[in-house]
């Protein structure tokens, strides 16, 4: 395997979704979801319904134009097929080369949400993940207020592994975060059934 297997943006084609390397046009559909109150909250990025996070346009526009460029982490825009739209992003960050493990994260935006796509996304980056990167592990935290999203995760094959009590503060309360993972053994003998 190369010394920088996540170099590779690939290009991932769905029934509902395409996942690809991040273009300019994409820009003001990314602002809009990470302006959505909803999406602030469900993330963690804000502690309070009070809290409103407006992302400065040229900030997003310098971290995008970086995201084809990393050779450590894979970012890719999720495509709405039905409108040719960007609706949000699927991630793989916090590569751990040694352990062979990293991070996933989703963000879709409100056009994005409701019709499945994030499950999908979800199983094309984790396929594309398991049969050409060096992982055997994948893991991501949500938040116990995020059962849509839980039930999502474990669609695509992530179990439950345990909790970080009251690892948030949301308005005054406090919120766990369940850890969830997938591991390359699972997935291949999921997808190799089915």
């Amino acid at each position: 395997m190369a010394l920088a297997p996540f170099a590779h943006k690939p290009t991932l084609t769905g029934e509902l979704v395409v996942l690809r390397p991040y273009r300019e046009e994409d820009l003001p559909h990314l602002k809009e979801a990470v302006d959505d109150p909803e999406i602030g909250r469900l993330t963690g990025s804000v502690n309070s319904s009070d809290q409103v996070e407006e992302y400065p346009l040229d900030k997003l526009r310098e971290w995008y134009a970086t995201r084809n460029e990393q050779t450590d982490r894979l970012d890719l825009m999720v495509v709405d097929r039905a409108t040719g739209t960007c609706v949000g992003e699927v991630v793989l960050n916090n590569w751990d080369r040694g352990n062979e493990t990293c991070n996933f994260r989703i963000m879709l935006g409100p056009s994005g949400q409701g019709r499945g796509l994030g499950t999908e996304a979800t199983r094309l980056l984790l396929g594309y993940a398991f049969e050409h990167l060096p992982l055997h592990r994948i893991e991501l935290e949500v938040y116990a207020f995020n059962p849509r999203a839980r039930r999502a995760y474990e669609k695509a094959g992530f179990v439950v592994e345990g909790r970080r009590r009251d690892a948030l503060l949301y308005d005054g309360e406090r919120v766990d975060a369940i850890v969830m993972s997938v591991l390359r053994p699972e997935w291949l003998t999921a997808h190799a059934a089915g």
